[in-house]
């Protein structure tokens, strides 16, 4: 007989699974909770050993197993958890059991049977990050499972959990079966960009005047109101939260919402310094936080500009955590094959990144072509292919570009992206009055539109006007200063020094593009010519390589054929350009 002391290791999946308040349920009705978690245990137990599972340890509603395939864990926690639901389907929602499961991939101890270590640990705090009924894995068991089980899953991010060192990337499993016609007593899933903002909170310090920490909530709701897509609740009902403790889940799941913002209000002396938090709803992450520290002037002038930075930066984040989401889809929806587009678009400029975005606007109009979304998206990819050297034929680029975005419109004619967008493509096809007129009507329909302050400087230039271009790109960037797209107002700035030949400023603007985003060729064109004619050769020849390995094809005679027309007594500016490209190391064509 082996020793019950001794303590063996092996590799196994780790299903760990407890009831959702139990302890409320117990104290509502302890006869009928234990009969409820005696019918489904056995029901658990019987999916358990079918699955070649082995129930090592158990206590009160607890139940932690060992898998030797993590295949058959994952499988047998998906039908576990149908079963159970519709053993819940009847009862009301207060009463129902339900189990929540995690699974994980890890090295554990065994001592008389029972399992002991980080593998079991991990396990059981998967385990409550998952829903109520839910499941949720680590990324280890995610490797083993992802295509072989006919399940979703939703990317939850990295998470710190208790006791556990390093942190742990977590999956949510969604079964793909699951019926569309939920119970009419459940609760509605948060539709996407779904979002509540809290009342700021005026912090210790110095007295914060209350209207402004009000102001800001009440002004941030109603600019996220304005950014198409996003479903944003009622100032009214997000005050009734002022002053009390939330249950960011809890919320979550009462108003169907996918995100929740919090932030704080804090006076010293001169400065105010604002804290301000995106917070996932159903697990809780914070997934992305920013500090304003400012100083003391005009409360309502500050109050404009906190909200307008704080909606801009919003509309990225909230973009990049939905792709994150439906990253991981089996079935990805249509509006999760925008997200995916937009993320592309948002965060790499190289070709391969500018293709797959358009591979994945292009698959979500075939799955839904009323996404006007996805439409203007399209649109916007074909102008940067058109407007770049890696678009060999410009023309049809800005067709397609023009036809969508005019379908958008007509469908949709208060849409201020389109707007916008149709602004850029008109700036790119020799039309900057009209592109700036665009840029006009789209900030009356949305003021935080940054990129429209800078797409007039760029028509400005365009126009023969490059001395007015800095001033709006300054603008854009006092908006939103972190702006995803601020790599291209820099680089339109620079673009205006070098046509004006202030060769040293024009480095500049390029240097900061490129520290802003090190993958847009155009930049390093850009430095490799100012620095030609600044007197630096070799620094420009190796900018110059940079670019040619971000693009292979740039050539003299490509860019030729991309540069917009300009005034006979322009030309010769022109013509000291492109011969500084040459001496940088351009090929010819």
């Amino acid at each position: 007989m082996s020793d019950p002391m001794t303590v063996s290791r092996r590799l196994v999946a780790v299903f760990a699974a407890d009831v959702e308040g139990y302890s409320r349920l117990m104290g509502a009705d302890e006869v009928g909770t234990l009969k409820g978690l005696t019918e489904r245990r056995t029901i658990l137990d019987r999916f358990i050993g079918e699955h070649g599972g082995r129930i090592a340890n158990t206590a009160g509603d607890s139940v932690l197993a060992e898998f030797g395939s993590v295949v058959d864990a994952v499988e047998c926690a998906v039908k576990a958890e149908s079963a159970l639901a519709k053993l819940n389907a009847s009862i009301e929602l207060d009463r129902r059991i339900n189990y929540r499961i995690g699974v994980h991939v890890g090295d554990v101890m065994v001592r008389a049977g029972d399992l002991f270590g980080d593998g079991v640990n991990i396990a059981a705090r998967l385990e409550g990050l998952a829903e109520p009924g839910g499941i949720c894995i680590s990324a280890s068991a995610h490797e083993h499972v992802h295509g072989k089980v006919a399940v979703g899953f939703s990317d939850l991010g990295e998470h710190r959990l208790k006791n556990i060192v390093r942190p742990i990337r977590a999956f949510a499993v969604t079964p793909s079966n699951r019926s569309p016609a939920a119970p009419k007593s459940a609760v509605v899933p948060a539709p996407p960009l779904s979002i509540l903002v809290l009342p700021f909170e005026s912090m210790g310090g110095d007295a914060v005047p209350g209207h402004f920490a009000d102001g800001l909530t009440e002004s941030l709701t109603t600019d996220l109101l304005l950014i198409q897509g996003i479903s944003v609740i009622a100032r009214n009902t997000a005050f009734t939260f002022k002053g009390k403790a939330v249950d960011v889940k809890q919320v979550g799941r009462e108003l169907s919402v996918r995100y929740v913002v919090e932030g704080s209000v804090q006076r010293g002396g001169s400065r105010l310094r604002l804290n301000v938090q995106l917070i996932e709803a159903d697990t809780g992450k914070h997934i992305w936080a920013e500090r304003f520290d400012k100083p003391v002037a005009d409360l309502f002038d500050m109050q404009d500009e906190i909200v307008s930075r704080l909606a801009n930066s919003l509309r990225y984040q909230l973009v990049a955590a939905e792709a994150r989401r439906s990253e991981h889809a089996l079935n990805p929806t249509s509006m999760d094959l925008y997200f995916q587009g937009w993320a592309h678009l948002n965060y790499r400029t190289t070709p391969d990144a500018v293709l797959k975005a358009r591979e994945c606007f292009e698959r979500a109009l075939v799955i839904d072509s009323r996404n006007i979304e996805a439409l203007v998206g399209k649109a916007s990819v074909h102008t940067i292919i058109g407007a770049s050297i890696m678009g060999s034929d410009s023309t049809s680029h800005f067709a397609a570009a023009e036809a969508a975005l005019t379908d958008a419109l007509n469908r949709s004619p208060q849409h201020a992206i389109a707007h916008l967008s149709l602004g850029g493509l008109y700036i790119q096809t020799g039309r900057p009055i009209q592109g700036i007129a665009e840029c006009e009507h789209a900030l009356t329909l949305d003021r935080n539109l940054a990129n429209a302050h800078a797409l007039i400087g760029q028509a400005k230039g365009r126009l023969g006007r490059p001395e007015e271009t800095e001033a709006h790109i300054l603008e854009a960037l006092r908006i939103s200063p972190r702006d995803t797209y601020a790599f291209w107002w820099m680089f339109w700035a620079g673009s205006a020094k070098l046509t004006l030949e202030e060769f040293s400023t024009a480095a500049s603007w390029f240097r900061r593009t490129i520290e802003e985003n090190r993958n847009y060729a155009g930049s390093h064109v850009g430095l490799a010519s100012a620095l030609v004619q600044l007197g630096a050769t070799e620094e420009a020849k190796a900018a110059m390589r940079e670019a040619l390995k971000l693009d292979p094809n740039s050539t003299i005679t490509a860019l030729q054929a991309k540069l917009p027309p300009v005034s006979a007594a322009l030309q010769a500016r022109r013509e000291r350009y492109l011969e500084s490209l040459r001496i940088a190391g351009m090929p010819e064509g």
